[in-house]
């Protein structure tokens, strides 16, 4: 479920949060980034197990000292949607720091640049040794997420919230890890609530993969609220 918000932009590009200051959210951009390098290292690289148990160790120390923080959210972060602010054509497009695929602070992020070119959302990204599922190819459920995240900022075009209904993924070849792909979407058709995408990952200008999307609009409000 997706509730979704210039070329080659730095990751840690960014627009403050409403409700914490630029210090702050910079620090955990800086934070999501090394989570997101470490668990490529992780993966990536060998290491003798005397360091991958002092790292076990020192990692669970640094989430017993942050789980005793109080509890945050993206309600709290953020209840504006990528819909209220659209970008013009050739803008960065942004979102809330903790947005999974594209989030700078998550750490669960593709390091994804993201821009507006006409009425498409283009993202540009190199996958890494943490997304690799079939040898040197990404998981296949990285390439989805991808498309679900990137369909999401078309959103902000409409100036409307909505959530993912169905979202179908064509894969025609293995999506390389290391090398620089590019994934653009685009609005193709309006039926009442429904918002229907479709979009094209690429590398070097071969297709890798397409998707097919459909999304259902919500009104703004009842989105912040949460499930009922």
């Amino acid at each position: 479920m997706s509730d979704h918000p210039h070329a080659h932009l730095d990751p840690l590009a960014h627009v403050a949060q409403p409700d914490q200051p630029d210090e702050l959210a910079d620090a955990r951009a800086r934070a999501g980034k090394a989570v997101r390098d470490l668990g490529h290292a992780l993966i990536g690289h060998h290491a003798p197990m005397e360091r991958i148990d002092h790292l076990t160790a020192t990692l669970d120390s640094l989430t017993a000292e942050l789980s005793r923080g109080s509890v945050r959210t993206r309600s709290e972060v953020s209840q504006i949607g990528d819909w209220a602010n659209p970008a013009d054509d050739g803008e960065a497009l942004k979102s809330y720091d903790e947005r999974p695929v594209s989030g700078r602070a998550s750490p669960w992020g593709l390091d994804v640049d993201l821009r507006r070119e006409g009425d498409d959302a283009v993202a540009t990204l190199t996958l890494r040794a943490a997304h690799e599922g079939a040898p040197k190819r990404s998981h296949g459920g990285i390439v989805a997420a991808l498309f679900d995240d990137v369909f999401g900022f078309v959103l902000s075009f409409q100036s409307q919230a909505a959530f993912t209904g169905e979202l179908a993924i064509r894969y025609e070849a293995g999506v390389p890890i290391g090398e620089p792909l590019e994934c653009r979407v685009r609005l193709t058709e309006v039926k009442g609530r429904k918002l229907l995408m479709a979009g094209e990952l690429t590398c070097e200008g071969r297709v890798l993969a397409r998707s097919t999307a459909t999304f259902i609009t919500i009104d703004s409000e009842r989105f912040a609220a949460g499930p009922t």
